[in-house]
């Protein structure tokens, strides 16, 4: 079923998106979406010959500003299988006053399996911004995602000297938080360049994976290795859940680290052979 409808508020673009999984004869199917305002979705891909359906979440904007408020909302069925992506990074502009939300929120039903890597947020100076990521699971499904953010834009010279990041992350499970994360940021802050902090790192990444199987964090510290540029890498262990960190000021050395990451998990988690979406190569 596919719905459209578009809706624009005054205070800035109010989106929402609906998606939703089954199985059926092995093969995850998109069996429902619907969308409001500026978020949309491509047809689904089938790169994997286990049927796991591969979907790209398209922002025609660009940039978030001010006001703006996107929504999006994944439901996965019993035995359904999906990787999302998104083609190109999310920035978030410089604003005057306003809010500028994103929120995503995903629910896995019984052995059903999310794969969530979105592109890196650009968080300009000046932007203030809220990014929300709620994950529900139950007992037997399986979520390994990340979340990649660069503050401000090191390439022209720009850091993040002004405006304010709240950035949640959230795993639950039958009810319960198994990890819940939570950044904030000002432009000003202190945080941004101690040593107890950020370090003056201008990107920053995180991924998680829930799994019970253990003696896995040791082959992913061992992907850490010396380079030109300074960056620190981590892997841990804790309560069912792996979760991983990356601060560096490379972007392209952050994917190129989860990715690493993303390839052994998913060999040794869910037992399936990394197939990279095709749009990661463009």
């Amino acid at each position: 079923m596919i719905i459209l409808e578009d809706k624009k508020m005054d205070s800035g673009w109010s989106a929402q998106l609906d998606l939703k999984f089954s199985n059926s004869n092995n093969r995850t199917l998109l069996d429902y979406r619907k969308h409001h305002g500026p978020l949309q979705v491509q047809k689904p891909f089938y790169p994997e010959q286990n049927g796991t359906c591969h979907v790209y979440i398209l922002h025609p904007p660009g940039g978030v500003v001010g006001g703006d408020h996107l929504n999006i909302s994944v439901n996965v069925n019993p035995k359904a299988h999906t990787l999302i992506t998104t083609p190109a990074a999310g920035k978030f502009y410089r604003s005057s006053g306003a809010v500028a939300r994103q929120e995503q929120s995903i629910k896995v039903e019984p052995q059903g399996i999310v794969e969530w890597f979105p592109s890196e947020s650009i968080i300009f100076s000046g932007a203030k911004a809220q990014i929300k990521t709620k994950v529900e699971l139950s007992r037997d499904s399986h979520f390994m995602g990340w979340e990649i953010l660069c503050l401000g834009r090191p390439a022209s010279n720009e850091s993040f000297s002004d405006g304010e990041l709240d950035q949640r992350f959230e795993v639950w499970r039958e009810g319960k938080p198994l990890w819940i994360e939570r950044l904030k940021l000002n432009g000003d802050d202190n945080a941004l360049h101690a040593n107890w902090g950020l370090q003056g790192f201008p990107v920053i990444g995180n991924m998680v994976c829930v799994t019970d199987k253990v003696g896995l964090v040791d082959a992913l510290n061992k992907i850490s290795s010396p380079t030109s540029e300074q960056e620190l890498f981590s892997a841990t262990q804790k309560d069912g859940i792996i979760i991983c960190y990356f601060m560096g000021n490379s972007l392209e050395r952050c994917r190129s680290y989860l990715i690493k990451v993303w390839k052994i998990l998913r060999h040794e988690v869910i037992q399936c052979e990394a197939v990279e979406p095709r749009i990661w190569a463009t």
